[in-house]
């Protein structure tokens, strides 16, 4: 193992699905991989399965053993870690012989910004919105489809069924954006009823592209939700009391698509991120490798 010292893991992971990196110990990265979907809420055992399958895709590429791999230190920052519980449990779920978990969060954050200050906008399968001044990190929102969400990929994409919804029932007049909605499941609410019996966040998040297609065709019903799904993230912005040379960074799958809703004020902040979600959980990694 010393031709390995200061090689770390690190692990990222949402609905839509999991990315695993190594690192030497000068910062090359020397192998990745991605997997299935890492939502710990959503599916505790599909996250470890498909992070196991991501860590061994990973381990053949870099032409290392899984054994190997299991005893590098490595971070892990997944969607759906909501408590230190969780994070406990996942850890014993794991063969790592070293490994620290976290929120995705935490990792998006500091990947994001490295040593600078300011809000994160995070839109992807879910939502939050990350604050930091120094080494104190706020956050807000990351409460799952349940109870939050708001302006994700998956609350945009149930959004916009629930107006093929009502324009079904007669209550709405319909647009290109829902007779194309609806065209996917055969004209027939029959279908749909079934699709969202089991509906997944990520299953959702597959129509929000679509939705970001119609808006900038002007369609009535994805202006609306868009401009929702804005709202929601200027009101978190304004709640932030940011100082003029914070910086906003908009990540996610969804984020950039976002901007322009925005107003001047948050725009003339934009900037491109330092890293990924990815970049942030080796930076933590490699600093648990150097505390140890």
């Amino acid at each position: 193992m010393t031709e390995r010292a200061g090689h770390v893991i690190g692990i990222d992971g949402g609905g839509t699905g999991c990315r695993v990196a190594i690192s030497a110990a000068n910062g090359t990265i020397i192998s990745c991989a991605s997997g299935g979907s890492a939502n710990y809420t959503s599916d505790p055992d599909g996250t470890v399965r498909n992070i196991l399958a991501a860590l061994s895709q990973a381990a053949d590429k870099a032409e290392l053993s899984l054994n190997t791999l299991l005893s590098l230190p490595t971070h892990l920052g997944l969607a759906g870690i909501m408590t230190p519980g969780d994070a406990e449990a996942l850890k014993v779920k794991l063969p790592f012989k070293t490994c620290q978990v976290s929120d995705d969060q935490i990792t998006s954050t500091i990947g994001a910004f490295g040593e600078r200050n300011g809000a994160l906008v995070a839109v992807g399968t879910g939502s939050f919105l990350a604050f930091k001044r120094g080494e104190i990190i706020k956050t807000i929102g990351g409460w799952g489809l349940h109870l939050g969400d708001q302006a994700s990929g998956a609350w945009l994409g149930r959004a916009a069924l629930q107006r093929v919804a009502l324009v079904a029932d007669g209550m709405a007049q319909t647009s290109p954006l829902v007779a194309s909605l609806f065209a996917q499941f055969n004209s027939d609410h029959r279908q749909m009823i079934a699709f969202a019996r089991d509906a997944t966040p990520a299953d959702y998040a597959k129509f929000a592209p679509s939705v970001f297609d119609a808006a900038n065709e002007n369609d009535p019903h994805a202006l609306d939700l868009i401009d929702e799904g804005a709202a929601y993230l200027r009101l978190c912005l304004a709640s932030a009391d940011l100082a003029q040379d914070d910086v906003l960074c908009m990540t996610g799958g969804l984020g950039a698509l976002y901007a322009p809703w925005l107003d001047q004020a948050h725009q003339v902040r934009l900037a491109e991120p330092l890293g990924t979600a990815l970049d942030g959980a080796l930076h933590l990694a490699r600093r648990f490798n150097e505390l140890a």
